[in-house]
């Protein structure tokens, strides 16, 4: 190798190691440009709308489960009275 390859190639491996030791990859935060905080904007109304329509199947989901225990409740109370019932007649 003549000098200036061999120059080249220390350079290359001293940036491979720094990189290396470093361990990020990617943009530095803090720029953005104009379209991103636009893409910023719309990402927030979207995991907005999200959180929104989370809270509604939560709700109908417990509204659910309410019912399916009170109808649970009822029918308890409809078999106990039919054990009542066969208890007494058995006397």
């Amino acid at each position: 190798m003549d000098c200036d390859s061999m120059q080249m190639a220390i350079t290359e491996e001293h940036q491979l190691s720094e990189r290396k030791e470093s361990g990020r990859r990617g943009r530095k935060p803090g720029r953005k440009t104009s379209s991103e905080k636009v893409d910023v904007k719309a990402k927030l109304e979207r995991s907005r709308q999200s959180a929104r329509e989370c809270r509604a199947r939560k709700k109908l989901r417990y509204q659910y489960l309410e019912e399916l225990v009170a109808d649970r409740e009822k029918a308890v109370i409809a078999l106990r009275a039919e054990l009542e019932r066969v208890v007494h007649a058995m006397r």
